[in-house]
């Protein structure tokens, strides 16, 4: 069993060096990207959202 579980984790060793790991510019650039498009798109559910709740509000009191 231990043999198993060392030629897995050497082979997890292995493909882990094959790897292309980004820059770190390229991993800042990237989280700053994904914070950005996530709060946009946070905010366009948002905003559509209360859109949707004000004509239904609208619609339910006539």
């Amino acid at each position: 069993m231990f043999a198993k579980v060392r030629d897995y984790l050497q082979e997890v060793y292995r493909e882990m060096q094959k790897v292309s790991w980004p820059s770190r510019q390229e991993l800042i650039n990237n989280t700053i990207l994904t914070l950005v498009a996530s709060t946009v798109l946070a905010l366009f559910i948002f905003l559509a959202d209360r859109v949707i709740a004000t004509v239904l509000e609208f619609i339910y009191s006539l």
